[in-house]
């Protein structure tokens, strides 16, 4: 046989590596076409992932914001709402105060219109410390003096009219000379047997002052209560003895401070 001629074996071999060879190449080319075809999609695909995170952060950080916002406001309206109820509360005090002042009001118009049928037989004034409610000795001695005309006089009432001095408010110096008054209603009734309906009961607070409340000696003698055995007829009575026509009138100093 000649040079240029192939033996069957080695054309078998010849032919198996260029199988290979062209197998490798396809095989080469379809990764490549894979890799060039699947890679845009990998990257898309984190991108929507990335997307996905931050909307998600967004939307969290939206929500609490809005959280904050809404407790703010809810905040802010229970505040106002306990401002409110504050405020109505208020309200409802200076209108209770407002109407108490207006009984009293109705209440001495009605006494004073009622007094103007009765002349005073014997009268006397009582004084208290200060801030004080309590009767003293000179106190129930004033009283014991007054109260000695009750049996003697016919057709009687006693008026009782509670003051104070002006330290503190308008509110707690009615409450107190009422106590003041009280004391001594109670006293005209353990003591005396005096009904409760031949009493007529004031409180005037700071209202009426005897004297003036710039001194000491003058804001003493205004904490008193002052008492009135009064008839309503000339009749049958038989006043306590006073000189030159003046009312009779039973007296107690002042407590020292």
């Amino acid at each position: 046989m000649g040079e240029g001629a192939l033996n069957p074996m080695n054309r078998t071999s010849l032919t198996l590596m260029l199988a290979a060879t062209m197998v490798a190449s396809i095989g080469c080319s379809t990764k490549n076409y894979v890799r060039q075809q699947t890679t845009p999609l990998i990257n898309k695909t984190n991108e929507l992932d990335d997307m996905t995170a931050k909307n998600s952060k967004d939307i969290k950080d939206v929500d609490q914001r809005a959280q904050a916002g809404i407790q703010g406001v809810q905040a802010r309206t229970a505040e106002v709402d306990q401002k409110a109820m504050a405020a109505g509360s208020e309200a409802d005090k200076a209108q209770m105060a407002a109407n108490g002042a207006t009984q009293r009001v109705d209440a001495l118009t009605n006494t004073v219109v009622n007094l103007d049928n009765y002349r005073p037989v014997v009268e006397t004034a009582v004084h208290f410390g200060f801030n004080k409610d309590n009767l003293t000795k000179d106190a129930r001695e004033a009283i014991d003096q007054l109260a000695a005309s009750v049996a003697t006089t016919k057709g009687y009432i006693i008026t009782v009219e509670g003051a104070t001095d002006s330290v503190g408010t308008s509110e707690y110096n009615y409450d107190l000379s009422q106590r003041r008054a009280n004391a001594v209603i109670q006293y005209l009734a353990a003591e005396k047997s005096v009904p409760a309906y031949k009493i007529y009961l004031i409180g005037l607070g700071k209202d009426k002052p005897v004297e003036t409340n710039k001194t000491r000696d003058g804001r003493a003698k205004n904490r008193r209560v002052d008492i009135r055995l009064m008839t309503n007829t000339g009749e049958g009575t038989t006043p306590a003895k006073a000189p030159s026509d003046q009312t009779p009138t039973a007296t107690a100093n002042p407590p020292s401070l």
